[in-house]
Parts: C-alpha cells; structure tokens; sequence
C-alpha cells in the first residue's frame, strides 16, 4: 500500500492561518511561519481584551451612577447602601441607564436610599 502523503492536510492548515492573518502588514499576512505568530499573539489579545472590555464597562456605569446620584445629593457609596438597605436590586447597568435616560425615575430611587439611611 503506498504512503498517503500530508501535504493537502498541511496546505489546508496553512490557509486557515493565512485567512484569519488577512488584514496584517507585510509578512504577517504572506508567510506562514510569521502569520501563525501574529494570528496566536491575536487570539491572546481578544481573549484578554474581552475581560478588559467587561471592567470597563463596569467603571464606566460606576462613573455615570456616581456624577447623578452627586446631583441628587447623595454619593456612589451611600446610594448603593440606601439601595441594598431598601432591597432594591438593580444592576449597575440598568442604574447607569436609568441615570442617563430617566433622571426623575433615578431621583425618587435616591430619594428611596435617603429614606433608608436616614
């Protein structure tokens, strides 16, 4: 029986690399070796990146419920207090967006954790 030889099984490899390399400058997108490099370094990136994108997000919705509840007179720290004392259990990101889009629903919310603290 003859030996079956891996080239197509290589080649196959070789483009699935060369595809995702598309885009990168110079070498990174023509030659194997540097491609399959790049294209690990990549998935690292977006793998940590993904995480990063989750804390940041997090510190942003932090931020927006932070600068409204100062504006109704009470800070970050104190409202989420006021809240869990209240048992009100909203997410960061609905109490950013509430912040933004819904000021007097966000204002009797505060009013709430006043209540509460009070």
């Amino acid at each position: 029986m003859a030996r079956i030889k891996g080239g197509m099984n290589a080649r196959r490899k070789h483009n699935k690399v060369l595809k995702m390399a598309k885009g990168y400058r110079g070498a990174r997108s023509k030659q194997y070796r540097v491609a399959k490099q790049s294209v690990m370094r990549a998935l690292t990136s977006s793998f940590a990146g993904r995480k990063q994108r989750k804390r940041e997000l997090r510190r942003l919705w932090i931020a927006r419920i932070n600068a409204a509840a100062r504006l109704n007179g009470l800070s970050y720290s104190r409202f989420m207090y006021g809240l869990k004392l209240a048992e009100i259990d909203i997410n960061r990101k609905m109490l950013a967006e509430m912040a933004v889009s819904d000021p007097e629903g966000f204002a009797t919310l505060v009013e709430t954790a006043k209540q509460k603290i009070a």
